[in-house]
């Protein structure tokens, strides 16, 4: 306990944590290339500030792969394709090392037609789409990822958990701006923030939760058993757009739907088979790139030189907060919360590598 105190007060650089979480991975049997893919992901997710999708998740996928759920050695495979798509078996292979390469195939389809979709099925949970979107830019691509999970989110009009939280994320390429990249779920919140203020004994926001009964709940002790989290707001929204994805994701690539999936951190060691799908469209084929950046830079320098509401400093664009977080945390180090501590030292327990933790955090 002591030793966890002093970690949540120090600071941890984003390379020294990604190559410490690689390296557990390999002790749990990934190859190191499949380590270093997944370590790059979630070691970013932490620097985006987005801790309840990063590092820490890297405990339960382990254990995935130790009761069989996620098959170490095995690759996805196209198992159709055309010209501007492709529906893809993720074969239970480590999911982050499935999406990324997904997303590669939804680019690689986007330069030969100009927009590429890619679907997969027989995967499992991968963290933060929006790690998956942002991979477009690199190749001045507008980029799109999400996923279907398990039913944890109720629908208007209805009562206990009927369709996944099912997030969706998207990245714009930019000139002098940062890009533009948003990764939202479609319920009120993730579920990774209920299931932490469950563990930490705290209530949660009102309208996030409703009980057995439709009615709204703080209390998430009794989650998800007896309780279930709302779309975002306006409810029909977050319905409408979780179905969306259920449909890109699951109808068209032959994934599980809805209460088919399995939950990846149940007791039951059941594959949960989700689905994800990319998007890529690929700008300099429909348009000059440069006069693309040009148009996204000016209509960024209007939002943010818009008038601001009484009390507000400044108006942020989706990501931005995310990109400040990065540059800090690889300028400075970053401090991680009590939370991805715990999940941290128990990997680092489960590989026996809590002296190699330690030491990277200064």
């Amino acid at each position: 306990m002591e030793d966890m105190m002093s970690m949540t007060q120090k600071r941890v650089m984003p390379n020294d944590l990604r190559d410490f979480c690689a390296a557990a991975m390999v002790k749990c049997g990934l190859t190191p290339s499949d380590a270093a893919v997944s370590a790059e992901i979630f070691a970013t997710t932490d620097a985006w500030g987005t801790h309840s999708h990063g590092t820490r998740q890297i405990r339960g996928l382990m254990r995935n792969v130790r009761d069989g759920r996620i098959d170490p050695g095995a690759t996805p495979v196209i198992v159709g394709e055309g010209p501007a798509w492709a529906v893809i078996d993720g074969r239970r292979a480590m999911p982050t090392v499935v999406a990324s390469w997904s997303m590669e195939q939804a680019m690689r389809k986007a330069k030969e037609a100009g927009i590429g979709y890619v679907g997969v099925r027989g995967s499992n949970h991968f963290g933060a789409a929006g790690c998956y979107a942002t991979m477009a830019l690199r190749n001045d691509m507008i980029g799109m990822a999400m996923t279907n999970t398990d039913p944890w989110m109720t629908v208007p009009g209805g009562r206990g958990p009927i369709l996944g939280t099912n997030p969706i994320a998207f990245a714009i390429p930019a000139g002098q701006e940062r890009p533009i990249f948003l990764d939202i779920a479609t319920s009120v919140t993730a579920v990774t923030k209920v299931l932490i203020a469950k563990a930490l004994g705290k209530a949660v926001p009102e309208g996030w939760l409703v009980d057995e009964d439709g009615l709204p709940s703080t209390d998430p002790s009794q989650y998800p058993e007896k309780r279930a989290l709302l779309p975002m707001a306006p409810l029909h929204k977050g319905y409408g757009l979780a179905l969306l994805v259920e449909t890109l994701t699951a109808a068209l690539s032959g994934a599980a739907m809805m209460s088919q999936v399995q939950f990846w951190l149940s007791d039951v060691p059941l594959p949960p088979n989700q689905g994800h799908a990319f998007l890529a469209i690929d700008v300099p084929a429909m348009t000059l790139i440069q006069t693309f950046k040009e148009r996204i830079d000016r209509m960024i320098r209007e939002i943010k030189n818009a008038p601001r509401s009484k009390g507000a400093d400044r108006i942020y664009l989706p990501g931005e907060m995310e990109w400040e977080h990065q540059e800090a945390a690889l300028r400075d180090g970053m401090r991680l919360p009590d939370y991805v501590i715990t999940n941290l030292v128990g990997l680092a327990e489960d590989v026996g590598t809590l002296p190699e933790l330690k030491a990277i955090f200064r």
